[in-house]
């Protein structure tokens, strides 16, 4: 497999020297913007063929669920027939919301930014660059104009290629607040001098797992707001310290946000010799972890690591051991379900206990590069069930069974449902999918390889990497 890598990437000659390297790689990256500029001719093109009319003419009667017109990007735009975009995405390996920001940042740019779509395809501007202003004049708030998203492209294509991605970042914004002040009745803004997009928010940045068992959680709130929480923040780490913590202050704070969390009260020292306040019920969190256990004697032992199934995370066993020693922390211990055992049920309905087996098994939604939770997806019945079959005397076709279910977000549960995708379970937990124009794809809990096409490397198996959303590039 190595050899076969070798030989389509290309070895570097071991007697260039320094010049010749970033000559080559100079050129290297030349031809990669060349490339991003063409994948966006191409997605523009793919969405000029799957217009909104392509759905009418393809249904003769509509149905709840059934594919719908696509807004991907800002007036002025044209719509997009929804399910294209999970072909596209499959076809680049990745995820159908990927592929929806490919060919939206492709029609924003040619419709919306011509002179910067413009630079780009003449080189001077990298696609990367624009897709980043293309991300902006999207989703800003309040929508920009057909005339406000020309004036963002007049004042940012000149330069885009000149600066860097924070100046462009900071550029684009600035040239948006202008266009909203230069307005003949331009908006109220309540922080005047800054943008009219409010900045507040509170992010849990969950993809930021450490090792240690902690996360990074951003928030800006408002002033009142932030006070408030400062002096909450405040009173219990030191309420912390006087009931005897050697901890440092800054975790002391950290913890008595978990504490806010969970609506626990300090104690009240107001006086010498106060009684605790009463405490109000905590609230339950459930958090999925998996461990191996051996048994040894009549005593089962967990190996020291595990598996956070809600982050997809390691997460260590002394970690789970320190929540469940809170006293106010509730833990259910749940039955462990034999995921090679084939359960079934009567009827169509599928039961909590069925649903858990599939959620376990599954991991995530089994369309090629999602990566949504299979705990929040649909469970489909892979061969349909029939309704009728019971009544007419005859077998039932898609039985209520582990065999015959998946796990489908709802998306891809409507693009199975009501377009040319097809999808069978080939071995328990692996599903071999193929796409309306011909391409196949199998996927696994270890992720989605293409059986075909240039991606394919001959002999190979499915990939054993974590299974993960591709992104727009990301910035050099």
């Amino acid at each position: 497999m190595i050899e076969a890598l070798e030989h389509r990437v290309g070895k570097v000659d071991d007697d260039l020297s320094a010049s010749d390297v970033l000559a080559s790689i100079r050129s290297e990256r030349a031809t990669e913007n060349a490339a991003a500029a063409r994948q966006l001719v191409l997605a523009a093109r793919w969405a000029d063929l799957h217009p909104p009319e392509s759905i009418h003419h393809a249904a003769t009667f509509t149905v709840p669920g059934c594919e719908h017109e696509e807004p991907i990007a800002g007036e002025g735009a044209p719509l997009v027939a929804e399910f294209c975009i999970a072909e596209l995405g499959a076809v680049l390996g990745m995820s159908t919301t990927s592929a929806k920001k490919l060919i939206g940042h492709a029609l924003e740019l040619r419709h919306r930014l011509p002179r910067l779509w413009a630079q780009v395809q003449s080189g001077a501007v990298p696609a990367w660059k624009a897709r980043s202003v293309a991300e902006t004049t999207i989703h800003t708030v309040p929508t920009l104009t057909v005339e406000a998203a020309a004036h963002v492209d007049a004042q940012v294509a000149a330069v885009a290629g000149r600066i860097g991605p924070a100046q462009l970042d900071r550029l684009v914004a600035e040239t948006i607040k202008r266009f909203e002040l230069a307005a003949p009745d331009p908006p109220e803004d309540p922080e005047d001098g800054h943008l009219h997009v409010d900045p507040r928010h509170a992010t849990l940045n969950d993809e930021d797992v450490d090792f240690g068992g902690t996360m990074h959680f951003d928030a800006v709130l408002g002033i009142a707001d932030a006070l408030d929480l400062g002096h909450a923040i405040a009173q219990d780490a030191a309420v912390q310290k006087a009931l005897g913590s050697t901890e440092s202050l800054d975790v002391r704070r950290s913890k008595a946000l978990g504490n806010l969390a969970r609506a626990q009260t300090a104690l009240d020292l107001a006086g010498a010799g106060a009684e605790p306040t009463k405490q109000p019920p905590a609230r339950e969190v459930v958090v999925h972890t998996h461990f191996d256990a051996t048994a040894v004697g009549e005593t089962t032992v967990f190996g020291p690591t595990g598996r956070m199934e809600n982050l997809q995370r390691l997460v260590l066993l002394e970690q789970l051991q320190g929540w469940c020693a809170d006293t106010r922390t509730k833990v259910t211990i749940k039955p462990v379900i034999d995921l090679t055992t084939e359960l079934s049920a009567p009827g169509y309905d599928i039961p909590q206990w069925l649903r858990e087996q599939i959620a376990l098994r599954d991991g995530t939604c089994v369309y090629p590069w999602c990566t949504r939770p299979a705990r929040r997806a649909d469970v489909d019945h892979i061969v349909e069930y029939d309704h009728e079959a019971e009544a007419e005397g005859r077998p039932q076709p898609g039985p209520t069974t582990t065999s015959n279910l998946a796990a489908l977000c709802r998306s891809h549960h409507r693009l199975k449902t009501h377009s040319a995708w097809t999808y069978a379970m080939v071995a328990p937990g692996v599903f071999e999918w193929t796409s309306p124009h011909g391409h196949r794809y199998l996927r696994d809990r270890h992720g989605s390889v293409p059986l075909d096409g240039p991606g394919l490397v001959t002999g190979t198996s499915a990939p054993s990497s974590t299974n993960e959303t591709v992104d727009p590039p990301e910035r050099p």
